[in-house]
């Protein structure tokens, strides 16, 4: 039996996932024929328990893989800024890393002041920024670099990381 890296677990998944879907969509296509009353029922290349079966032992490996996915990202580490976060963690805070750079940009994106209009005959209103639009520009691509170097150290992890489980049945 050979062994499985966590980076391709995470694409072996994707392909259970979707030959559970193709499985699915068979069950209905083998399940019912059309033919006129009375006619001889073709003969089928598969039946309907045969799908079950192949679709049941594909679930099973899902949960098994699943399983070995989620122990190895609890009990495998990345050191990041000083800090050692177990992978999913480390994936959490990519994804609030992105999250705050996204809001980040949209503020760097501002004006410090602009007009706006108003529908009365008083004054014209201005739209104050309270913060310095370029000082969260910068911000913004300071958290994308870290949220870069963290997805990469993540990736270096997960083809580092090898798991117990017999893949040469789906690659």
């Amino acid at each position: 039996m050979s062994n499985l890296s966590l980076a391709e677990a995470v694409k072996l998944k994707s392909v259970l996932a979707k030959r559970i879907q193709e499985l699915e969509e068979e069950m209905y296509r083998v399940s019912y024929v059309e033919i006129e009353k009375g006619a001889k029922v073709p003969k089928q290349a598969r039946t309907l328990s045969m799908v079950e079966q192949e679709i049941d032992e594909i679930r099973s490996d899902f949960r098994l893989l699943d399983k070995l996915m989620y122990r190895a990202n609890i009990e495998n580490e990345i050191d990041f800024n000083g800090e050692a976060l177990t992978i999913v963690e480390a994936i959490e805070l990519a994804t609030q890393l992105r999250a705050k750079a996204r809001k980040f940009k949209d503020f760097g994106a501002a004006s410090k002041e602009e007009l706006t209009y108003s529908f009365g005959e008083g004054n014209p209103l201005v739209r104050l920024a309270m913060f310095e639009p370029e000082e969260y520009r910068l911000k913004a691509l300071e958290l994308e670099r870290q949220a870069n170097r963290l997805s990469n150290a993540i990736n270096s992890k997960n083809y580092a990381v090898e798991l117990d489980f017999d893949s040469e049945k789906y690659f």
